[in-house]
């Protein structure tokens, strides 16, 4: 896999993260009961989204490592 791809891959997971993040922010912004219930369940969203997304990133890095590797 190319740095290139790689950084492609981030990209589309930030952005993600950042859509789920102003899903987040519009939930929390009413003060009703459901909205209250939705942000927490939005948060427990992002926090393994960001998990994930980690994740993501550290084996795309070890894979275009390994890739380096076998090309030399």
């Amino acid at each position: 896999m190319s740095s290139a791809r790689i950084d492609e891959a981030i990209t589309r997971i930030e952005a993600a993260l950042g859509r789920i993040d102003a899903a987040r922010l519009q939930a929390s912004a009413s003060s009703d009961e459901a909205s209250t219930a939705n942000s927490a369940r939005v948060m427990s969203l992002v926090n393994t989204h960001e998990k994930l997304r980690e994740e993501v990133a550290e084996t795309l890095r070890e894979l275009d490592e390994v890739i380096g590797e076998l090309e030399q």
